[in-house]
């Protein structure tokens, strides 16, 4: 027989005071993204009418995403950051699983001096300078390149991964060995496919970092055609004639504010990342908790 447990007044309140307090906090975080939204589909005509503040539009319009759509900057602009984050996202893992496996294996010569090193990476960098000038003495300057392997692997990331693969048991890798599977062999053929939560993990933190960086494309780009989609809105948002950043006429702006051009690339540079977290986010919660078990 199950007993229920009634809750008493101070119960009540104090559930209605938390539930009340995350209400206002979830209001408060999502209003932000809500009103670029709306700024961005509002007509000129309303938004000077209300004093450029709109809550709730009486009245839709698609012109701002039609008109930085009908530039050639941002839809370059957005094929950059996808190879970016695509391309760099894939070799990023491919690079990390590749490190992390065989630091997993505690039999490894010279493991805990690697470890050592690595974890040294994350408490002290080489500083802006000495990667500028080993970026460029590569080579990579002015290239898109510069924007992924300066990066490829993320010490927090690897140790991650690392942890993960400790944590799988080991007798399904000694089978698979028994049965004539390499070590290259049973990383691929065993552990990756059992690693899909940690990867789904992993991608998503690289991949939003790939898609969300902007401080590369200034250091290392001065072709304004590699420009990734966060370098032109950085552009659009610091500077006051918003069609030179999209290179078209300024009379094709004319019915349209700034400010509604800006939130319409906005809208463009943050609305693919919202629409794949939550195909992700079951495997991004287990893999986090997975990742964690051990020290």
């Amino acid at each position: 027989m199950s007993v229920v447990l009634k809750k008493t007044k101070s119960d009540r309140i104090v559930d209605a005071v938390l539930y009340t307090g995350l209400t206002l906090f979830c209001l408060a975080t999502l209003f932000p993204l809500y009103f670029v939204i709306v700024m961005s589909i509002t007509p000129y005509t309303e938004v000077l009418k209300n004093g450029g503040f709109v809550v709730w539009p009486t009245s839709v319009t698609l012109d701002a995403f039609k008109t930085i759509f009908s530039s050639n900057t941002v839809p370059k602009a957005l094929q950059v950051t996808i190879f970016i984050t695509v391309v760099g996202t894939a070799l990023n893992l491919a690079v990390t699983t590749m490190l992390a496996y065989p630091l997993s294996k505690k039999f490894l010569p010279g493991r805990n001096i690697v470890l050592m090193g690595i974890v040294f990476t994350m408490l002290f960098s080489g500083g802006l300078i000495p990667t500028y000038m080993t970026v460029k003495a590569t080579g990579l300057m002015n290239t898109l390149w510069a924007l992924i392997i300066p990066g490829l692997v993320s010490s927090f990331n690897m140790l991650i991964m690392k942890t993960y693969f400790e944590g799988l048991p080991s007798e399904v890798e000694e089978a698979a060995k028994v049965d004539g599977c390499g070590d290259i062999g049973t990383m691929i053929r065993i552990v990756l496919p059992l690693s899909m939560p940690i990867m789904a993990t992993l991608g998503l933190f690289y991949g939003v970092s790939h898609w969300n960086a902007y401080f590369g494309g200034i250091m290392y780009l001065s072709d304004r055609t590699l420009y990734p989609l966060q370098v032109v809105l950085r552009n659009m948002i610091q500077s006051p004639a918003v069609s030179q950043e999209l290179a078209v006429p300024q009379s094709s702006l004319n019915a349209l504010p700034p400010e509604t051009i800006k939130m319409a690339t906005v809208v463009v540079a943050t609305i693919p990342v919202l629409v794949v977290y939550p195909f992700l986010q079951k495997y991004f919660v287990k893999g986090m908790l997975l990742g964690a078990i051990k020290g």
